[in-house]
């Protein structure tokens, strides 16, 4: 039996850049997916000109009116103030279980968006939050979905779900992709191993989500390649095609990416494909 589903309440923070609204699609697709009601939420920062303010709340309204008519259930809702403020405010208040907001490009030349509205709604809210980077603001249908992994992954059972509704929203393919360190012998170089052998290398967690996409019927494939992780994954992702890459960041990755560089923020960086970023809060 599949557990229950985790996302009953998605709220999609837009403002006035096409990004947001973008990655407002995504929160709209897997609401559509999960028959989870829709919160649109836009908040007018102070000093925001008229002309950047007409254009979040067009935004806003043209989401809305696509989820009317998708038959999702919606409800848009506007507010001043600071948006990190605001935004925590209605997560506690309508109960928020999933968080979708975008990055900007200005946001990717700074270390893991420090300072930046995404990186203060990813550490503040009590939620789970969706950090959206938007490279192709197209269509948004995904076929072939990437999912790097590490050895030991925290919120396993999280992460899994995310990842298939993700995949059944849009009907794609997941690619789970480890990077493991090269096993080398003494004095004898590295150990060139096939991919059967590497599949009996990876850990628990890995294979606890691997089941979670099986239970789920989303159809799916594993992938080890040894080497600088962040550098397989952006190979990985535009060697193959991928169209969306599906990160996972704990609250200490984000803490620690202020001492040193990270695996998640290089591919924030260099990424081919839409990426997103989830931070989980729910418990296994």
């Amino acid at each position: 039996m599949l557990s229950l589903i985790m996302y009953h309440k998605i709220l999609a923070a837009v403002n006035e850049h096409l990004n947001s609204e973008v990655a407002a699609h995504y929160a709209l697709s897997l609401a559509k997916e999960l028959n989870a009601k829709l919160f649109i939420c836009f908040v007018a920062g102070k000093g925001m000109s008229q002309n950047n303010r007409r254009a979040a709340e067009d935004a806003t309204r043209r989401l809305f009116n696509e989820a009317i008519d998708l038959g999702v259930q919606a409800e848009s809702i506007a507010e001043m103030g600071e948006p990190v403020a605001e935004i925590g405010k209605i997560v506690r208040h309508e109960g928020i279980s999933l968080v979708f907001a975008s990055t900007r490009r200005e946001d990717i030349h700074k270390r893991f968006f420090t300072g930046t509205i995404a990186r203060s709604l990813s550490l503040k809210l009590s939620c789970s939050v969706a950090l959206v980077r938007v490279v192709h603001s197209g269509r948004v249908q995904p076929s072939k979905i990437l999912v790097p992994l590490k050895a030991r992954i925290d919120h396993v059972d999280e992460r899994g779900r995310f990842a298939a509704h993700m995949a059944k929203t849009f009907g794609s393919k997941v690619f789970v992709f480890h990077t493991p360190k090269p096993i080398a012998k003494f004095f004898h170089g590295g150990i060139h191993l096939t991919p059967q052998e590497w599949e009996k290398r990876i850990s628990n967690d890995i294979a606890r989500f691997m089941d979670c996409l099986s239970r789920y019927k989303v159809e799916h494939e594993g992938r080890l390649l040894p080497g600088k992780a962040a550098r397989n994954i952006t190979i990985e992702a535009f060697a193959k095609r991928h169209d969306l890459i599906i990160m996972g960041a704990s609250e200490r990755n984000l803490w620690a990416s202020l001492l040193r560089s990270s695996p998640v923020e290089e591919v924030l960086r260099e990424t081919p494909c839409d990426l997103i970023i989830l931070k989980p809060r729910h418990e296994d």
